[in-house]
């Protein structure tokens, strides 16, 4: 009796060891090492299966988050950079889809109100006529004002910087009201509204311009930082032509190419001024550099007034060589410079087709363009005047040849 006795007493205490070493392990281990001692009963068993994924003592293994590594998956091989979604290649690949489907939708949609190129036949028509002063010269028609075959060239057609934003409630009023092509209003979500906000949201609406609310921390992403007191308005980049579109415009209207090359000009100001004087004295376009020159932005936009609208800037890889590509086309360079030797007036290249090429204000024409020019001309001023701002020189040199073929008409 004492031995059953001594051996059940013995039997009873180990369960309650085990039960207090259930309590111990929840006090240890937390709720995880409890919950593995409990379903796994007292001991031994429990630490064998929870080795996938704890320690010994019933603690989740570091690193591995409960599950032991060969419960994890791989991803597969890295996907090429032009399929990974936020990667510059990606970003361009879809520019790039994304101006030739639009080169297609607007191939028979050239009379938009702000399609910079729907004034004019596009150069593809022209040249399926056989009437391309630049193919009829012979040798270098071919390659292109690019410097590149003409197949390159093209791959320039639509092509244009990134969108841009105009920051500030009179900026947006302003840009709105000179008819600036406009894709979205955005408007800030706590900014107490007054009659420039109205205005722009009407002004937006009536064009058909979307409108949407933005935070302050959008707006500041979307501007730069620029303080735009809670109204942004993002424009649209510009569709360049090509230097050969403004010879086959002059042709389209029966009249002598009348074209402004910009040498360095670095302002867009300066470039809407430019297109302005061209819009207001007949000539058939402007042709920028594709470096180092001033593009078409918001604020060129604004300059002009909206004479983009109707005269096309066309962009060339390499300017010099888009001048020497006109000249074998049978069109005339002549640029200004202060130290000319012809007067602006005493021009006799002004009946004949001709390209005003314009140069900076403070470096006028570089090297290379000015010995590609046939005659360099000048403005008589003032003797105190060093130089005129470029947008004003070009204004003058355009009306006085438009002033001695109206003459000769």
């Amino acid at each position: 009796m004492g031995a059953e006795a001594l051996s059940g007493a013995g039997g009873a205490r180990p369960r309650r060891s085990g039960a207090g070493s259930t309590r111990a392990g929840t006090g240890r281990g937390g709720t995880g090492a409890g919950g593995g001692a409990g379903r796994t009963g007292a001991g031994g068993a429990g630490s064998g299966r929870a080795g996938a994924g704890l320690t010994k003592s019933g603690k989740p293994r570091p690193g591995t988050g409960g599950y032991g590594k060969r419960k994890l998956e791989g991803k597969g091989p890295t996907p090429p950079a032009a399929m990974r979604p936020g990667h510059p290649a990606q970003r361009r690949a879809s520019a790039a889809g994304g101006n030739e489907s639009r080169d297609r939708r607007q191939g028979d949609d050239h009379g938009s109100s702000f399609s910079p190129t729907g004034p004019y036949m596009s150069s593809a028509s022209f040249r399926s006529s056989g009437s391309s002063p630049a193919r009829s010269s012979g040798s270098s028609g071919s390659t292109g004002s690019s410097g590149s075959t003409r197949s390159s060239g093209r791959a320039l057609r639509g092509s244009g910087d990134s969108a841009e934003f105009v920051a500030g409630r009179n900026s947006v009023v302003e840009s709105l009201r000179a008819g600036i092509p406009a894709a979205v209003l955005y408007v800030g979500t706590r900014v107490q509204h007054d009659d420039r906000i109205s205005e722009a949201i009407k002004l937006a609406a009536d064009r058909g311009i979307a409108v949407l609310e933005a935070g302050a921390a959008e707006l500041d992403r979307h501007t730069g930082g620029a303080l735009h007191q809670g109204l942004a308005l993002r424009v649209p980049p510009y569709d360049y032509a090509h230097p050969d579109d403004l010879l086959a415009r002059a042709a389209d209207a029966g009249q002598l190419p009348l074209i402004a090359a910009l040498d360095g000009v670095t302002d867009p100001r300066n470039l809407g001024a430019v297109v302005r004087s061209a819009a207001a004295f007949g000539a058939h376009g402007v042709v920028v550099p594709g470096r180092r020159g001033a593009g078409v932005t918001a604020g060129a936009w604004k300059a002009s007034a909206g004479a983009l609208a109707r005269v096309p800037v066309a962009r060339a890889v390499n300017l010099a060589r888009a001048l020497q590509a006109y000249r074998e086309a049978g069109v005339f360079l002549a640029g200004l410079d202060a130290a000319g030797d012809t007067g602006i007036r005493d021009l006799e290249l002004a009946t004949a087709p001709l390209a005003l090429v314009i140069g900076s204000e403070g470096r006028g024409l570089s090297r290379i363009v000015a010995q590609t020019c046939d005659v360099l001309v000048r403005i008589p001023v003032a003797a105190r005047t060093e130089s005129l701002n470029a947008g004003v020189a070009a204004g003058i040199a355009l009306y006085e040849v438009a002033a001695v073929r109206s003459r000769l008409a």
